[in-house]
């Protein structure tokens, strides 16, 4: 059974800031590849049958919005360093609701956005804390969700976009509101 999540991905440029960031080599500490680099939105685990999933993820009923990858690299205990990515909760809220009974139950916790940048060993003793604080910021237009198939390997996870989803355009400001950011790529290509 496929194993499947839904994930929005940040554009180019936001990758190459990610990638320029230091990654020393610390014992039990696996870093992800630029490839894993995305914001997941849900992970549904292992679904039978993936047309159901992708007719729910149509109905999202969400806009296109501005991430906001930063201010600086943090931890989740002493397992996962990332970087916080603001902005996306009205789409997680969205996917969420069309998927409610899809796949795994969602989880019972705030959705944080967030890129995983790398991960401890199950029974690792890694202090994150020294990777931790370094600045990283950057903003885009998310206007796109997609449904990721997830396939695990001694090497990490890799990942095959199945279908991609456009949001809706973000709602015109009113009269002398600043202009919205058009949507733009953000888009995945088809396999990682």
């Amino acid at each position: 059974m496929p194993r499947l999540f839904v994930a929005i991905w940040p554009p180019e440029e936001v990758l190459e800031q990610l990638a320029a960031l230091d990654r020393p080599e610390v014992d039990g500490l696996r870093w992800t590849d630029r490839p894993q680099w995305h914001v997941t939105l849900r992970f549904l685990g292992q679904v039978a049958d993936v047309a159901p999933v992708s007719e729910a993820l149509s109905t999202v009923d969400a806009a296109a919005t501005t991430a906001r990858l930063g201010p600086a690299l943090a931890r989740f205990g002493q397992r996962i360093l990332h970087v916080p990515v603001a902005g996306a909760d009205s789409i997680a809220a969205g996917v969420v609701a069309a998927t409610a009974g899809l796949g795994r139950p969602p989880d019972d916790r705030p959705f944080h956005g967030h890129v995983t940048l790398a991960r401890s060993a199950k029974h690792a003793r890694v202090d994150l804390r020294p990777l931790t604080g370094r600045s990283v910021a950057a903003r885009w237009v998310a206007g796109s969700l997609c449904l990721v198939e997830s396939r695990l390997s001694p090497a990490g996870a890799r990942y095959t976009v199945v279908q991609e989803f456009p949001l809706r355009p973000p709602v015109q400001p009113e009269a002398g509101a600043a202009e919205p950011v058009p949507p733009q790529g953000g888009g995945r290509r088809r396999t990682s």
